[in-house]
């Protein structure tokens, strides 16, 4: 197939999954379609892994490393805003946000590369995971008995960036990305007439005053070598115009890369929240929830990464600044080694900088062969390398 044509397949696949996006553990089609391209490659295929999740193998030769490369199925729950775009999603209230339509498209392509050339000496797991969004998808394959069924000696994952130049690539080792934690703190005063505070206790004087108290948890207690952040992101209450509430509550995130950060965050915050509703005569229920592990890329991959990187692009980073950022693939790496890299999806004022999660975002299809060449390359310069390993 003439580079030209396999771009436009490219294309033409991710499309198609873009005009059609299903959200976590409701990728029922998505995974039809991926699977039944897979069979026509030729691959062995098993689905239903973890609920909607897809592994292919790709056999080739008698050598006995084996790697698994994985992209991501799920979409968001926005509203495409983008009524002339031709691909526009066709559900409502869903679409491919995040990049994950390229994602899939890229390892496809990849896929086929592999399938048809032949050029390595090993197994191949092509491994298209659900329910990334919300940090369920990864813990359920694994449940699942992933590994154990489909054991690999490294995993390897790629995600588009806006802001980054297209085409560039930028790994790193160690951690690359975040863990993320969330937190709701609900706040049980006494309401009353807006006229007569003096009767209540008023949640939310009570909320304001923690929010503005959590702003100091990173800054005076972590320590300012570690990285970590602190979001107040929601503030509802049952207050009306002229009543003061009786509830507040306030949810977030934080973001860090170690256990005892974590801890930290989890012990302060709480302690705050409990200490300010105490002092004012409110209750406080405080609940602090792990969703997403930081992703901590293997040292011995970085380089391996990099090297398949620049098989297809000029422009590679292997020391790149850790992301506040959060990805599934995390709770993978905790089970074997691999790594993760970034692909630029558009530098700022060109096509593929909008940010991830924005209305009108969309996966730029000019990086989709430079996406699929490197898995492909990816697979043959692992493949030698696990080989020489054991």
């Amino acid at each position: 197939m003439q580079a030209q044509q396999r771009h436009a397949q490219l294309v033409a696949w991710r499309h198609h999954l873009h005009r059609h996006p299903e959200t976590g553990f409701e990728e029922v089609n998505t995974a039809a379609f991926a699977a039944k391209l897979l069979r026509d490659m030729g691959l062995e295929v098993h689905t239903g892994i973890g609920g909607t999740g897809i592994v292919a193998n790709l056999r080739v030769g008698d050598g006995p490393a084996v790697i698994g490369l994985r992209a991501d199925m799920d979409a968001l729950q926005i509203q495409e805003n983008m009524p002339e775009r031709r691909h526009a999603s066709c559900t409502p209230g869903k679409m491919h946000a995040c990049g994950h339509d390229g994602h899939m498209a890229m390892l496809l392509g990849a896929a086929q590369l592999l399938s048809e050339r032949r050029d390595f000496n090993g197994t191949v797991r092509f491994i298209f995971q659900p329910a990334e969004e919300h940090g369920r998808g990864a813990k359920a394959m694994m449940a699942d008995g992933l590994f154990q069924r489909f054991p690999v000696d490294a995993i390897f994952g790629v995600h588009n960036m806006p802001g980054m130049p297209a085409g560039s690539f930028a790994t790193r080792g160690g951690g690359i990305m975040a863990s993320e934690d969330n937190f709701s703190i609900r706040i049980r005063g006494r309401g009353t007439h807006a006229a007569r505070p003096h009767m209540g206790i008023d949640p939310l004087v009570i909320g304001a005053e923690i929010v503005l108290a959590l702003q100091t948890v990173v800054a005076r207690n972590v320590d300012p070598g570690q990285p970590a952040v602190v979001s107040c992101t929601e503030f509802v209450t049952d207050g009306l115009r002229n009543v003061l509430p009786s509830e507040v509550i306030i949810r977030g995130d934080t973001r860090s890369y170690s256990p005892a950060i974590q801890a930290l965050l989890a012990s302060r915050m709480r302690t705050l929240a409990e200490g300010i509703c105490h002092a004012h005569g409110a209750s406080c229920e405080f609940s602090y929830t792990h969703e997403f592990a930081p992703t901590v890329n293997s040292p011995q991959y970085v380089a391996l990464a990099a090297a398949a990187a620049a098989c297809v692009s000029d422009t590679v980073d292997d020391d790149v600044a850790p992301m506040m950022i959060s990805e599934d693939f995390g709770a993978f790496l905790q089970q074997v080694p691999g790594n993760f890299i970034f692909i630029g999806n558009g530098a700022d004022g060109e096509p593929g900088a909008t940010p991830l999660h924005n209305a009108g975002y969309d996966f730029n299809d000019a990086i989709l062969p430079i996406g699929a060449g490197y898995f492909a390359a990816l697979a043959r310069l692992a493949l030698a390398d696990s080989s020489q390993r054991r």
